[in-house]
């Protein structure tokens, strides 16, 4: 397997586990989502907003786009269920874009400011992607840990249970 193979790959399982994950998170109540646990972004909810606006900020760097936050912890989404629909829009958005990607593209080089550093970057695509779906995987770690808390079942989600990884 090729790196833009692999890409592709893990933006599938990241689109198929936040569905899983989502789904888990669904049969808590709103207040459950939003209580404050101790996280960094406080609450389930804050850590799937951190996520999804990390996910914007990244395919707007990597689609040459403007990037519309300044800050990593804003609350884009108080509504858990438009929460959740942006996350799959956002998925779909960075799933096509990986797809539609030639090998060639994994070099090109990105400058942006980081947002968490506050310091001048210029990166390969390839970078850049990695760590945007290592962040995505930190985050869901994250979730993963509340939901035990809660003694919500979330189901098994290891990369090799994903349905299309063989």
């Amino acid at each position: 397997m090729n790196w833009l193979e692999n890409l592709v790959l893990q933006a599938r399982y990241s689109q198929w586990v936040n569905q899983r994950l989502y789904d888990a998170c669904a049969s808590l109540t709103d207040d459950e989502r939003k209580r404050d646990r101790g996280v960094f972004f406080h609450s389930i909810h804050g850590t799937w907003n951190h996520l999804l606006l990390g996910d914007r900020v990244w395919l707007a760097r990597l689609q040459d786009q403007p990037v519309q936050y300044q800050r990593l912890d804003l609350e884009i989404y108080g509504d858990f269920g438009e929460l959740r629909a942006a996350q799959a829009d956002c998925d779909q958005a960075l799933l096509d874009w990986v797809q539609g990607m030639q090998a060639d593209d994994l070099q090109r080089r990105i400058a942006f400011r980081s947002l968490s550093a506050g310091q001048d970057k210029n990166l390969e695509v390839v970078t850049m992607l990695t760590t945007l779906l290592n962040h995505k995987t930190h985050h869901r770690g994250q979730i993963t840990a509340l939901l035990s808390q809660c003694g919500c079942d979330y189901g098994d989600i290891d990369f090799i249970c994903a349905p299309f990884v063989e």
